[in-house]
């Protein structure tokens, strides 16, 4: 080959080689996009009965949360795992069907959104939802009577929590069953899944869940493509329930009937 030829491909290289490094070194500025501009609270929201407390994390963070506990008892306590985007205002009209119904609900952020301290990652946010669980167990809630509600991102969260200890119910909002699954299906020219640092693995760690298992999944979703749905679902152990909507997409599915489906499975699987 001449020396042109083989600058060429050395150039290549080398560009492929800045591509991959810059993938790697800002994956999670490409997996974590928080709103961290100021804190609301709740009657901004138009959720004046929750109120704001704090969460105390294993590793010395205090995150904020809304709360309210179920209105009588025998209900259940929903605790919403948010996805990678916004803040914790953005999900009050997501939780408002819950509350109507007298459900007990925790709303929660991640470090790094909302004005919480900290950065975002797997086992960070893994331990601000073991956070949410312990301040429910503190005030009186039993693992018994909790729905662990994942949405996106949040759903890595439940299905961790879920295999720790069992829930009443585990609901799963446009789930994926893993964040190199997506990743490789957004770059698929680039070997982009073994370099992922916050993997999620929800496929390998769904049939370690014995709880009643919701998933619900717009089958036009371009951000979590309808297959990972239904990848994670075909892993999950029985009793299992999916619910695959045609016309919707990935934020939309409250638009679509997703407070009643949720509602409707919470009441024939936990009798309230």
């Amino acid at each position: 080959m001449s020396e042109r030829v083989w600058r060429d491909i050395g150039s290549s290289v080398l560009g492929y080689g800045l591509m991959i490094g810059a993938i790697f070194g800002g994956q999670r500025r490409l997996l974590y996009f928080p709103d961290g501009l100021r804190r609301p609270e709740p009657s901004e929201a138009d959720v004046p009965e929750m109120r704001a407390v704090e969460l105390e994390t294993a590793d010395g963070l205090s995150l904020l949360a809304w709360h309210t506990p179920p209105r009588e008892g025998g209900r259940p306590t929903l605790v919403y795992f948010h996805g990678n985007a916004g803040n914790i205002a953005m999900r009050a009209e997501k939780v408002r069907p819950y509350l109507d119904a007298g459900l007990g609900v925790l709303l929660t952020t991640w470090r790094g959104y909302t004005r919480n301290p900290g950065r975002p990652s797997e086992h960070g946010l893994y331990a601000d939802g073991r956070a949410a669980l312990s301040f429910l167990a503190r005030n009186g809630a039993r693992a018994d009577g909790l729905v662990l509600y994942g949405e996106s991102l949040g759903s890595g969260v439940a299905v961790q929590l879920a295999s720790e200890t069992p829930p009443a119910a585990l609901v799963l909002e446009a789930p994926f069953s893993s964040i190199p699954d997506v990743a490789q299906a957004r770059m698929p020219f680039v070997p982009v899944a073994p370099l992922i640092i916050d993997r999620f693995e929800s496929r390998a760690k769904v049939a370690q869940v014995a709880a009643p298992l919701l998933l619900v999944h717009g089958e036009r979703d371009r951000t979590v493509p309808v297959r990972f749905g239904r990848k994670l679902f075909a892993a999950a152990t029985e009793p299992k329930e999916a619910v695959f909507i045609p016309g919707a997409g990935h934020g939309d599915l409250y638009e679509h009937g997703m407070g009643e489906i949720v509602l409707d499975f919470l009441r024939r699987r936990l009798g309230f």
